[in-house]
C-alpha cells in the first residue's frame, strides 16, 4: 500500500517487470505486506488485483481517516518524527486485521519454503513436501497471492540466475541446467520476459560496470 500527496492505493503483485516513473518533488509512504496480508486487507481473492491496483477507499476493512493522518504527518517531510508518525498511522489501520488466520500462515510458510529451498524446482516437488494436490495449491495461492505455484518457483530461480550473473563469468547452459531448465533457450525466454534482457545482456552490463 502506498500513500502520497496525490493518491492512496493498494497494489496487487505484478507478474512481470514493475516500473514507476518519478518526476518533480514530493513524498510517498508505503508498506510491503507479507503474502498472507493481501486477503486480510482486501477481503477478496487477491488474483483479482494481480497486475492492478485500487484506491484504498474501496477497501471495506480500512476505515477512518488514516490517509489524512499520514498526509498530515508528512505535510513537512523534514519535520523530526514525520516518517515515524506516518508509519504509526499505517500500523493503527492494520493492527485490527491481526492475528493472521491459519490459511494465511500456511501461505506465508509456502512462500518461505520456495524462497529458502534452492533444490525445489518443480511444482510437483512442492506439492509433495506440502502433502497437497496441485489443484488445491493453485486455488490457495490464487486466493491469497494472486500467483501460481509455477510463478513462485520460476521467480526464485530467476533471482538466483541474476545473482550468478553478477558474480562474473558464467556458463549460461550450465546455469540453465542447474536451475532446472530443459535447455538454455527456455531459460533465456523466461529471463527476458521478466527483465526485458537476455542473461547474456545482463552479464555484459554487470561486466561493463
Amino acid at each position: 500500500m502506498v500513500v502520497s500527496e496525490d493518491y492512496a492505493r493498494f497494489f496487487g503483485v505484478v507478474r512481470g517487470l514493475s516500473t514507476v516513473q518519478l518526476s518533480g518533488e514530493g513524498w510517498a509512504v508505503g508498506v510491503m505486506l507479507q503474502p498472507a496480508a493481501g486477503y486480510l486487507v482486501t477481503r477478496r481473492p487477491v488474483h483479482q488485483l494481480t497486475d492492478d491496483s485500487v484506491d484504498v477507499v474501496t477497501l471495506p476493512n480500512l476505515v477512518g481517516d488514516w490517509v489524512g493522518d499520514i498526509r498530515s504527518a508528512m505535510a513537512d517531510p523534514s519535520r523530526p518524527h514525520a516518517r515515524d508518525d506516518a508509519i504509526m498511522a499505517f500500523e493503527h489501520i492494520l493492527a485490527p486485521l491481526l492475528p493472521v488466520d491459519e490459511e494465511g500462515l500456511l501461505v506465508n510458510r509456502i512462500v518461505d519454503l520456495v524462497e529458502e529451498t534452492p533444490d525445489l524446482l518443480r511444482v510437483a516437488d512442492l506439492c509433495e513436501r506440502l502433502a497437497m494436490t496441485e489443484r488445491t495449491l493453485q486455488r490457495l495461492l490464487a486466493k491469497r497471492l494472486g500467483l501460481t505455484p509455477k510463478w513462485l518457483i520460476q521467480r526464485r530461480r530467476l533471482h538466483e540466475a541474476s545473482a550468478a550473473l553478477r558474480s562474473g563469468s558464467v556458463d549460461l547452459a550450465g546455469l540453465a541446467a542447474d536451475l532446472g531448465y530443459a535447455d538454455q533457450a527456455h531459460f533465456t525466454r523466461d529471463f527476458r520476459k521478466v527483465t526485458t534482457m537476455t542473461p547474456g545482456e545482463l552479464a555484459r552490463r554487470w561486466q561493463d560496470g
